[in-house]
């Protein structure tokens, strides 16, 4: 944690001899605090001092097995462990905030990049490691691995004491297996769940669905609602036709790229009408005009959005 402390206070010194005319939005517009009070010239050090430096983890669960042989999840005296693996992460954040005047703090780090990553550097270091290193990704910070079987209420009840714990932000979701709206007493039971275990940040997952049909992506029952066919069942090519004269995406962007191009474009072939506002200073960038050609040519409306104060 030492390293990560030296990392973070050299970032920090980087960005604290800029001026203020290389960050115009920010120190202009007084987004940070004490901004108002620096002229353009002047270094930001006095105003991104305000900032959070936070120290990330992944893998707690992963941790717990590799030194115990279970994680928290499946039992109280590891939940204890998990609990006495991060407060000291927590205090260790508070005294170097307390030694440097910075606000050092704790972030229960939602990598899902990382995960896979780190993993894959440890199974060519360390081998397959059963409960640690023999899938392919490190669970996200404190929470109960995905796949051991816990209900809703037991999962926010285990993850919620890490919340208090890891100032710099934090996560817990579960996940539901059919719509929400159908069952709302059943949701609100679990937000209420979640705020009475002091749960700062809670999500509840569902899964989303799509027609490989007519494209509706959305949650499907047993009959679609936008075509009305079920699981199975073919289209006729006058409903299809139809469908496709109806329905519309629009896409505000400041940035164009070949695969944004290409997804829109698949999105236009799959029947809706679709729009792409493209916020620019500059409408004939050279760079711009052959990817712009593309969606013409598919089909794809374009226009140019120039923001106020051009």
């Amino acid at each position: 944690m030492d390293l990560v402390i030296e990392q973070l206070l050299e970032r920090f010194k980087i960005q604290a001899a800029k001026k203020v005319r290389n960050y115009p939005f920010l120190m202009g517009e007084g987004v940070w605090l004490d901004s108002d009070k620096l002229g353009p010239d002047d270094e930001v050090r006095d105003v991104i001092k305000h900032g959070t430096l936070s120290i990330g983890f992944i893998g707690l669960a992963e941790t717990l097995v590799s030194l115990y042989g279970h994680h928290h999840g499946e039992s109280d005296e590891m939940q204890e462990k998990g609990l006495e693996i991060v407060r000291h992460m927590n205090e260790f954040c508070k005294r170097k905030g307390e030694q440097t005047g910075l606000n050092y703090s704790l972030l229960a780090t939602p990598a899902e990049g990382l995960s896979g990553r780190f993993i894959r550097m440890d199974k060519k270091r360390y081998g397959i490691i059963p409960g640690v290193t023999d899938r392919e990704y490190y669970t996200n910070s404190f929470h109960v691995p995905v796949y051991y079987p816990i209900t809703a209420f037991e999962k926010i009840e285990k993850e919620a004491p890490y919340h208090a714990l890891t100032p710099a932000g934090h996560i817990t979701y579960v996940e539901m297996d059919g719509n929400p709206s159908d069952n709302l007493e059943a949701f609100m039971a679990v937000i209420r769940h979640m705020h009475d275990m002091g749960v700062g940040y809670g999500s509840v997952n569902h899964p989303v669905d799509r027609d490989p049909v007519c494209g509706y992506v959305g949650i499907i029952g047993d009959v679609c609602p936008r075509c009305g066919r079920r699981s199975g069942e073919a289209l006729s090519p006058e409903k299809l036709a139809e469908l496709r004269k109806t329905g519309a995406v629009v896409i505000i962007t400041t940035r164009l790229t070949s695969a944004l191009v290409d997804m829109i474009a698949r999105m236009k072939r799959m029947g809706p009408n679709v729009r792409l506002y493209l916020v620019t200073f500059a409408a004939d960038n050279p760079e711009t005009l052959p990817l712009v050609a593309k969606l013409q040519h598919a089909g794809v409306e374009v226009d140019y959005v120039t923001p106020q104060g051009a």
